[in-house]
């Protein structure tokens, strides 16, 4: 299989020769060999883990994303990746980096439900007058 690994700005890995690919869905752990039929799956924030022919093993830490399988071509397309053997470290990064976004998220629409309520405070008093 050819693995390509895109984020929204760039292409972060063009990887060839692959023999097997793990993945977190968001209906569990998702295993590939070159032979399964084409498939789309959505990706959460986890440990993608792919094996080439040289067999050693390769982690790298994706964000949400989808991942297309057609003929021997997987495409991943993810917010953000890093890529790294230390397990441990990739681990820690999509606790601390990958999963910040939900945090950042709320904050954003704490600001934008304040900004709505001033506008309907502000239109209806402008209403009233």
């Amino acid at each position: 299989m050819n693995l390509k690994i895109l984020l929204p700005y760039k292409l972060f890995a063009d990887i060839k020769n692959v023999k097997s690919i793990v993945m977190e869905t968001s209906e569990g752990c998702f295993g590939m060999l070159p032979n399964r039929l084409d498939c789309v799956a959505a990706l959460v924030p986890g440990i993608l883990s792919y094996r080439t022919t040289t067999q050693k093993t390769n982690y790298i830490a994706v964000d949400e994303g989808v991942m297309v399988k057609a003929g021997s071509a997987v495409l991943i397309s993810v917010l953000n990746a890093t890529g790294g053997t230390d397990l441990g470290k990739l681990g820690e990064l999509i606790k601390t980096e990958f999963n910040k976004k939900e945090e950042d998220q709320r904050k954003a629409q704490r600001v934008i439900a304040k900004l709505e309520r001033g506008f309907v405070y502000s239109f209806d008093k402008f209403r009233n007058h």
